[in-house]
């Protein structure tokens, strides 16, 4: 994968970590409204990644495999529109747009480490990629 040696710096960094949070507005505020999506999310069957995708934390039910691989579609789509956007690659702004879903997980939430082990947030600041902003 590319992203190891890649590191944003400046007017770039700010504008990745910028839309990354408008990127994710609508798609994150409909996953949330889907009861299936936040009963897995809490039970700890899904969690964030680092590249900015939804991962399985434990083996999924097909409704929930459906479910995170349709809301990975819509956040690839926003990915991709907003990476030609800010003048990055679908995959850097993924990965920014990862560590920022990863900090913004609250206490009992899955997440990815960077070694690739699903920890369950607590009171303290997840794990995360040395190269995140």
């Amino acid at each position: 994968m590319r992203l190891k040696h890649w590191k944003p710096t400046g007017l770039a960094l700010a504008a990745i970590v910028t839309t990354a949070a408008v990127a994710f507005a609508v798609p994150s505020a409909m996953a949330q409204r889907d009861p299936a999506y936040a009963a897995a999310r809490a039970d700890g069957q899904i969690g964030e990644q680092p590249d900015g995708y939804l991962g399985f934390a434990s083996s999924p039910t097909p409704a929930i495999r459906a479910l995170v691989q349709d809301l990975n579609i819509k956040r690839k789509a926003a990915y991709t529109e907003r990476a030609q956007a800010t003048g990055s690659t679908v995959e850097q702004f993924a990965f920014t747009s990862g560590c920022n879903l990863i900090a913004q997980t609250k206490p009992g939430e899955k997440y990815q480490a960077p070694d690739g082990s699903w920890k369950t947030r607590d009171g303290s600041p997840p794990v995360r990629d040395s190269r995140c902003p």
